[in-house]
């Protein structure tokens, strides 16, 4: 196949990268915003100037990572309709809804009270500031929540029949389409990811501070806050994992198949590390447990799965080739995350025992700042390769059949591409992309520089205003008047 000339394949190869390119930021918004949200919560508590100066330095670097994110997310929606007009037909009376509640409610929640920390520090009172830092992170989660409702949505249909003529799903329960059966562990699983991302990034920020001598309270305070973080949240991914891999097993067949490179019916072994060779259709490995697949997806050793070739027998997945399946990339993706989940869970060991132990060891143990600092590493490349096992491991579909799914419910990859898309317009159009990605990438790695240079500095007129502020705005209406308004002191600051 030649990949310049197909045209389904290069729309692939182009909402592929897209899709991965915007979520290398994402994942630092959700994360990063539970790191602003608990420095701002540290400020209103301690009123120090320095806790102040904390949360204006998370704040810009969130907001250069949020700008971005939007930018990349744009593209994205703009492809379902060019490249992607079939699947759209298909499924607009689906994803419709859960679209435009993000753009609507947890879009517009995020942005409006990402303005009131960019810009109402000396307007709003500390608690309303304080409430505005935590609904920041809440909209992002909640964005988060809608886009996965209709991500889940292709990976196991609910609530939604096939129409008469077959051209498209036809919602028959809201809710049913929304709670669709991965939804909860899928969000649960993602969500954890992300902020596993957001502590490892302020941790990295951390360690280069002190590596570099700088800034050694702020980077104590926020390796601290980090540490926590990675570690209860690295703790919960192996239940959100298990909820993740459970439904696999019970919707996704021909995914867990391909995951564990199964070609045959057989109690599925776990794999470490392995090569599927795609030709003998055998996992080529020099380490395996008997049977440890079957114990974590069902709790019992001797749990038989059906193979690839078996499913391809079957009506429902008939339209599978095992010869041509991706089954050794995405088991490779799989092991990958997996191995990085390892290192995740060390990093955050290590972390969290050396910054608490005898004051905080850390501060003297140069290889493990080093560490820390390359740690981001980690979870960006778990995040991807699992994006990629789990939109990979459903092809030949863009909505997936699922075992429990509504009769019909389903779409062929090939059948989802616009046909009056050329491939000469996917080449020039990616080739656009990179040059757009390549300078985005550049000036926000710059400004990101620029903004950890300079640190948590904190200004002397800002500590002057720090250590009056709670005297000065303690009875403030609760949004943007302050008791030195005129207005507001003649009544009594009410």
């Amino acid at each position: 196949m030649d990949i310049f000339s197909d045209p389904v394949l290069l729309a692939r190869l182009q909402f592929a990268c897209t899709a991965a390119y915007h979520f290398i930021f994402v994942p630092l918004t959700i994360g990063l915003g539970l790191i602003l949200a608990i420095n701002e919560t540290r400020y209103y508590r301690s009123r120090d100037p320095k806790d102040a100066a904390a949360t204006k330095f998370w704040v810009k670097i969130f907001t250069a990572t949020f700008v971005i994110g939007v930018a990349t997310g744009i593209t994205m929606e703009f492809s379902f309709g060019t490249n992607w007009a079939d699947y759209s037909r298909f499924v607009g009376d689906i994803f419709g809804a859960p679209l435009a509640a993000e753009a609507l409610l947890a879009f517009f929640l995020e942005s409006v009270f990402l303005g009131i920390l960019l810009f109402g520090r000396k307007t709003v009172s500390p608690k309303f500031y304080l409430v505005s830092a935590w609904l920041v992170w809440f909209g992002s989660c909640l964005s988060a929540l809608w886009i996965l409702i209709a991500n889940s949505w292709m990976q196991t249909p609910a609530g939604a029949e096939l129409a008469a003529d077959g051209s498209k799903a036809v919602i028959t329960d809201f809710l049913g389409a929304a709670l669709n059966p991965s939804l909860m562990a899928r969000y649960s699983h993602v969500v954890v990811a992300l902020l596993i991302m957001g502590a490892f990034a302020a941790m990295a920020v951390s360690a280069w501070y002190l590596i570099k001598g700088r800034h050694a309270d702020f980077a104590m305070k926020t390796m601290r806050i980090g540490a926590v973080v990675g570690i209860v949240t690295s703790c919960v991914m192996i239940f959100t994992a298990h909820a993740s891999a459970v439904v696999v097993a019970e919707e996704q067949p021909t995914k867990l198949a391909m995951m564990e490179g199964m070609y045959d019916d057989e109690v599925p072994p776990l794999y470490l590390f392995g090569w599927v060779d795609e030709e003998s259709q055998q996992v080529i490995t020099p380490f395996s447990i008997p049977g440890g697949t079957s114990f974590l997806a069902t709790g019992t050793w001797d749990t038989e799965y059906q193979g690839l070739n078996s499913l391809a027998e079957t009506e429902q997945y008939g339209a599978l080739d095992p010869e041509t399946a991706p089954v050794n990339f995405v088991f490779q993706t799989y092991h990958i995350m997996v191995a990085m989940y390892g290192l995740i869970m060390i990093t955050a060991i290590l972390a969290i025992v050396f910054t608490y132990r005898k004051g905080g060891r850390i501060k003297n143990m140069k290889w493990l700042q080093r560490l820390v600092l390359i740690s981001p590493v980690f979870p960006v490349i778990a995040i991807q390769t699992g994006w990629f096992t789990a939109e990979l491991g459903r092809q030949p579909w863009v909505v997936y059949p699922s075992a429990t799914g509504p009769e019909g419910v389903a779409l062929a990859t090939g059948d989802a591409a616009s046909a009056s898309v050329s491939a000469p317009e996917l080449l020039i159009t990616m080739a656009l992309f990179f040059l757009v990605y390549v300078f985005l990438i550049f000036a926000w790695a710059r400004v990101m520089g620029r903004f950890i240079k300079e640190g948590p500095v904190v200004a002397p007129a800002e500590t002057d205003d720090a250590a009056s502020d709670e005297a000065k705005r303690k009875d403030a209406v609760p949004g943007f008047a302050p008791v030195d308004d005129p207005v507001v002191a003649a009544k009594g600051g009410e």
